[in-house]
């Protein structure tokens, strides 16, 4: 199926798509008494945990900033854009195997399956970084307009994201061990990108593997609208959109390739 064709699919089952993402929203907190409460005290809770616990009680500073809520702001602003990542690219690793049952009885597009988890991934991402905002208009810290130039920035990484997640789901239905070492190499991936350290503070021949760290850029970004209220450096998103371009076209190839294999292997 060429592009046109799978998203006329697309459109053709956007009622099943958006009701599986309201349905899986829903599930989440299902049987709880405070049900969708949970979707904001959770992500208030881990803000709070960053910017009062980590700057207050462990006195967590950045190098040159004595602002108190410096480090949790620093935190945030890459932790959720991270957390974005991780949790696509996660999900996607298993996502043809989770619906495997619902791909061999109904005859929806298996294109469909992907938008799914993007779409819930991107839902539970809008709430998390909205009450970030609120929290820095709160405190004084929101950067005005600026805050529009972080849509680029999470628009490559979710676009790096859905290529990953595409490539490797697909791949992992066939050898499930690859979903295993995504998992331990993702864990790596985060601790090798500054976002809970300062890029500073790595030795200087650990600095040169960032350039290759398609990651670093972006989280680099967030943290000059929301740390120091500038623009990112837009010349160094050359290797992030090169990563997301590649993953793209090699999702869709290998997407093409198996799809049709898919079923009979799960």
């Amino acid at each position: 199926m060429n592009a046109v064709g799978m998203t006329r699919a697309l459109w053709r089952y956007r009622g099943f798509v958006s009701a599986t993402v309201l349905r899986e929203f829903q599930l989440r907190y299902r049987g709880s008494a405070l049900g969708f409460v949970w979707n904001l005290i959770q992500p208030i809770g881990t803000v709070f945990i960053f910017t009062v616990v980590f700057a207050q009680v462990m006195q967590a500073r950045l190098p040159g900033m004595n602002d108190v809520y410096g480090y949790g702001v620093y935190l945030c602003s890459g932790m959720f854009v991270w957390g974005m990542f991780a949790e696509i690219v996660q999900r996607g690793l298993n996502m043809f195997i989770d619906f495997g049952n619902m791909l061999k009885k109904s005859s929806f597009p298996r294109s469909s399956v992907p938008l799914i988890i993007v779409l819930s991934a991107l839902l539970n991402f809008s709430i998390t970084f909205g009450i970030f905002l609120v929290f820095l208009a709160i405190i004084g810290r929101l950067p005005g307009l600026l805050v529009f130039a972080s849509l680029p920035v999470i628009a490559v990484f979710l676009l790096l994201a859905v290529g990953l997640a595409v490539l490797l789901g697909t791949l992992n239905v066939f050898l499930r061990d690859i979903g295993q070492a995504i998992v331990i190499a993702l864990q790596f991936w985060f601790w090798l990108t500054p976002i809970v350290y300062p890029d500073k503070a790595l030795p200087e021949f650990a600095r040169g593997w960032l350039e290759f760290n398609p990651a670093a850029p972006l989280i680099s970004a967030m943290h000059a609208i929301f740390i120091d209220a500038r623009m990112p450096d837009w010349s160094s998103f050359g290797l992030p959109i090169a990563c997301a371009t590649a993953a793209l076209l090699l999702a869709a190839l290998t997407f093409r390739a198996y799809s049709g294999e898919l079923v009979d292997e799960l």
